[in-house]
């Protein structure tokens, strides 16, 4: 069962990225490009492709989402997914959007805007699948069993360990930090953050004085609501270090071609 999973997944593996290669090359044609190259398929995740281009091009966004939504159809594993194009100078995403089955859901903006040229990397993110093969689940059924019995033999509940409250915070040079209730505490006083605020600093807060990739946070913030645009998340950035401001030791710089850092000097 193994082997047949395996070079099935192969050849699905395959014949994607010829369907990715087929898109860049059409949005080379499409920019009036019909000579330079699309770069090797770059797989940077299990479900996450990059497509790269040899030069620089223009691209209009309604046209794009046709081109990759046209071909992907021949896909039936990419019935949802989601696709930002990155200026390569400096891994910001200029574009972003999301296809899902439930169009409620969808989330394609500012189709009519063309893009001026430059480098651009396109990345797409298919959604995980759970499907599995009938003959494999069938097959597999008896050992589950097997493997829950021995489970349910071998283990008792335990009972729930007594938590601190306060090992819930984090310390951040004189500030508590509790990420569970969205607040900083200092000198006994209270700042609210939001949602989006608090998710960011916790990131920052588990990696002190550790530089975190600009996509690493794009895609840890927003990838769950689709749309991922570069100018957010130095707005929420700007905010952050505002309510910060409280602890002079405490600050988040820019790490110039990379992302940000939270300085923590002691």
């Amino acid at each position: 069962m193994s082997f047949g999973k395996t070079e099935n997944n192969d050849f699905d593996s395959a014949k994607r990225e010829v369907l990715l290669r087929s898109i860049g090359h059409e949005l080379l044609l499409q920019s009036g490009d019909s000579t330079s190259r699309v770069l090797p398929i770059k797989k940077i995740a299990s479900n996450e492709y990059q497509i790269e281009f040899g030069k620089d091009f223009s691209f209009h966004p309604d046209v794009l989402v046709k081109t990759i939504e046209r071909l992907l159809a021949n896909d039936p594993l990419a019935k949802e997914y989601i696709v930002n194009v990155l200026n390569s100078e400096n891994s910001s995403v200029v574009y972003g959007y999301r296809i899902s089955k439930d169009k409620r859901n969808e989330a394609v903006p500012c189709r009519g805007r063309i893009q001026p040229k430059a480098k651009y990397s396109i990345n797409i993110k298919l959604k995980p699948t759970n499907t599995i093969e009938n003959g494999y689940l069938l097959g597999s059924l008896p050992f589950l069993a097997f493997v829950g019995f021995i489970f349910v033999r071998s283990f008792k509940p335990q009972k729930k360990l007594k938590t601190n409250k306060k090992s819930d915070f984090l310390d951040l040079g004189t500030i508590q930090f509790d990420p569970k209730n969205r607040k900083l505490i200092i000198n006994e006083s209270t700042i609210e953050l939001t949602a989006t605020e608090s998710r960011l600093l916790h990131i920052f807060a588990l990696s002190p004085n550790s530089t975190i990739e600009r996509s690493q946070l794009q895609k840890e913030i927003w990838e769950d609501e689709g749309v991922i645009v570069g100018r957010s998340l130095d707005m929420f950035i700007s905010k952050l270090r505002k309510k910060l401001e409280a602890d002079p030791t405490i600050n988040i710089v820019v790490i110039r071609g990379k992302g940000y850092k939270l300085e923590i000097n002691s």
